[in-house]
């Protein structure tokens, strides 16, 4: 019996995100984490890396994350079909 479960679950959709849109939500991540860490470990209020760095590698993160959301693959059958004519 578990053998039929398995075979009428191989007609699944495919997954949402590649390896490519988790390794650039990753670094995202990451970006954010640092941004926040450095703010953190400068602890003044108008240090230079508080006020002005930190928050571009922030915003930086903040904007990797949202490209790796929205980023598609084109279909890999739009990709063969795309041959250029001799000329």
């Amino acid at each position: 019996m578990a053998v039929n479960r398995r075979k009428k679950q191989k007609n699944h959709k495919p997954m949402a995100f590649s390896a490519l849109n988790y390794k650039i939500l990753g670094l995202g991540v990451l970006l954010i984490v640092i941004g926040f860490t450095a703010m953190r470990l400068e602890n003044e209020v108008y240090g230079i890396i508080s006020l002005y760095i930190s928050p571009i590698v922030i915003m930086g993160g903040y904007i990797t994350v949202i490209v790796a959301i929205l980023k598609r693959e084109e279909p890999k059958a739009a990709q063969k079909t795309s041959v250029t004519s001799p000329s």
